[in-house]
């Protein structure tokens, strides 16, 4: 009897025994192995702009580097981390990360897009961050958005009725037919990229309502239950709201909703023209209640007028050609952070790469 309980006693002793050696071979392996996998790192430099009002200093890019294994795929997720672990100074926009608010606009390696829906490039060389194009920077990657925030409320995108609708306290019914003419143009999020990579929003960002604005003029001229839409196209039909547009389509390759605005310009144009008979019949009939002699007088002063358009639209068309010019296939043109080569104290995104030596606005147009 004493003799198996020894015996039972020893061969537990010897199993914990062999127990203990094993986990700390185990122990031993796992520190073996674990300099392997922290020696294929992955890393990947993110030079960002940096401006901070409180900071006379001019703009530059600051250089950040990250373990991609450590951080999600986009280009927002290592934002956050930079911002997380690295420079809790570094300032942007960010909100639903779905690609849904907006806010994180910016212009990634010379193209606008969402941050969050961009993906890190897969590339070991490094990636720059800036700004939106030709916006003015309140600090770091955040812009100033009021200018264009006043534009879209200036086309007052909300439905207008005349008449009360036909069941009180109840919601405007549509057809299926009429709801699908409003596709392409609902999805717009008014992240502003399709505006910041226009040219012709560059140079008349006060008077051009640019591509996002229109696109949502055109979204209520279309809808079928709003019924101010000949008011709505007497409000944009002006030389500069309307006609800036020159149909380069930078707007339709930055848009990351995947929307064309430029054709939604071309469709309010288009219905500028099919106006344009019944406003010359009106005036053909009011022509008719005056005199001969005015009306020749009338007559010779509107084709005066007509000429000095005509000068003045190929003009600016003249202008517009020379200012810009564009490679097909090359990436939209970002901004230089390096400041006017003038040393004009220029603190804004307000310089064209593609002049060299880079130039501010107010210095080209010198």
């Amino acid at each position: 009897m004493a003799t198996s309980m020894f015996r039972k006693a020893v061969s537990r002793v010897s199993t914990s025994r062999f127990l203990l050696a094993r986990a700390h071979a185990s122990g031993a392996q796992a520190q073996q192995v674990e300099p392997k996998a922290r020696a294929s790192t992955t890393l990947k430099t993110f030079s960002i702009y940096r401006w901070n009002p409180e900071n006379p200093s001019k703009p530059e890019l600051k250089d950040y580097q990250i373990d991609l294994k450590e951080c999600g795929p986009m280009v927002l997720d290592a934002l956050i981390k930079i911002k997380n672990e690295m420079d809790p100074t570094l300032t942007f926009r960010r909100s639903c990360r779905e690609g849904i608010c907006g806010s994180c606009a910016m212009n990634i390696d010379g193209c606008n897009g969402l941050a969050c829906l961009t993906k890190i490039p897969s590339s070991g060389s490094p990636s720059m961050i800036t700004p939106l194009p030709h916006m003015f920077v309140i600090k770091d990657l955040v812009v100033d958005m009021t200018n264009f925030y006043n534009q879209y409320k200036s086309i007052e995108p909300w439905l207008k009725r005349k008449t009360p609708p036909s069941v009180p306290a109840k919601e405007i019914r549509q057809s299926k037919k009429d709801r699908e003419k409003l596709d392409g143009m609902y999805e717009c999020i008014l992240c502003a990229c399709c505006s910041t990579s226009c040219p012709s929003y560059w140079w008349n960002p006060e008077s051009y309502l640019g591509p996002a604005a229109l696109l949502h003029a055109n979204r209520w001229i279309s809808d079928s239950r709003d019924e101010y839409t000949a008011e709505r196209l007497e409000a944009i039909d002006d030389e500069f709201k309307l006609y800036r547009c020159h149909t380069i389509l930078n707007c339709a390759r930055a848009c990351p909703k995947g929307l064309n605005p430029g054709k939604q310009i071309i469709h309010i144009k288009s219905l500028q023209l099919s106006g344009a008979p019944k406003i010359m019949e009106k005036c053909y009939a009011d022509a008719k209640q005056i005199s001969v002699g005015t009306g020749m007088k009338l007559l010779a002063v509107a084709g005066f007028l007509v000429f000095i358009v005509c000068i003045e639209a190929r003009t600016s068309i003249v202008q517009a050609s020379t200012r810009l010019s564009f490679v097909t296939g090359e990436p939209f043109p970002y901004v230089s952070v390096t400041g006017c080569n003038n040393d004009c104290d220029t603190a804004c995104c307000n310089c064209d790469i593609r002049k060299q030596p880079p130039l501010c606005v107010q210095c080209c147009q010198e």
